[in-house]
């Protein structure tokens, strides 16, 4: 019997180290620069695109300096993920409280032809308030998407179509530097701890 509690408490405590071994190396003290399936770096400053936003404002990479950014690309017609992931990013907003002012989120549509200003200004309306949704031509959708190195197609369905496209949050710091991803329907524990991190590159510049 006691060799059995023993060997349960291994277990146990094998299970705790390794959580807090994954924390310290992702989002812990231990983390490394965060990395996407390109090595290449990935700053705003480097992009070049403009869009327009739910008001009717020209925007591009210029409108996210100043202040981290959260940027997710998708579309209103989309069944599941983007509503998800646009839910999950206005719970951790709502979760961060004043400072979710000091952070823009924008979700760039992919699917240009049929999100028009109008259409992403009701859209993002059902979200957090303080999401912005950028729609624009197909070239300058193609160019933003370049840049974020976003991949998306159109998929023909019997009546009409859908959108592939990548998913995921790219998280960025004041400077424009991107900071992580967050993964689709990322669990808030692990997200919260990410957007913090681009606080602290924010303050550690000032």
């Amino acid at each position: 019997m006691r060799r059995t509690f023993l060997a349960s408490g291994a277990v146990v405590a094998a299970l705790v180290f390794a959580l807090l071994l994954g924390w310290w190396q992702v989002d812990g003290p231990g983390a490394d620069q965060a990395q996407t399936d390109d090595p290449r770096p990935l700053p705003l400053t480097e992009m070049s695109f403009t869009l327009t936003d739910q008001s009717g404002r020209n925007v591009g990479p210029d409108t996210l300096a100043g202040k981290p950014a959260l940027v997710f690309f998708g579309f209103t017609h989309c069944p599941e993920i983007c509503p998800t992931t646009l839910s999950d990013i206005s719970g951790w907003l709502d979760e961060l409280g004043t400072d979710a002012e000091r952070i823009t989120p924008v979700l760039i549509t992919v699917d240009p032809e049929r999100d028009t200003v109008e259409i992403l200004s009701e859209y993002v309306g059902f979200f957090h308030s303080a999401i912005q949704g950028w729609t624009g031509t197909p070239p300058e959708t193609a160019k933003a998407a370049a840049g974020f190195r976003v991949g998306y197609r159109k998929v023909p369905l019997e009546e009409d179509y859908t959108m592939d496209h990548t998913a995921g949050v790219f998280l960025f710091d004041a400077t424009g530097r991107f900071v992580t991803a967050i993964d689709y329907h990322e669990p808030r524990d692990f997200a919260l701890p990410k957007i913090r991190r681009a606080f602290q590159n924010e303050e550690a510049g000032q």
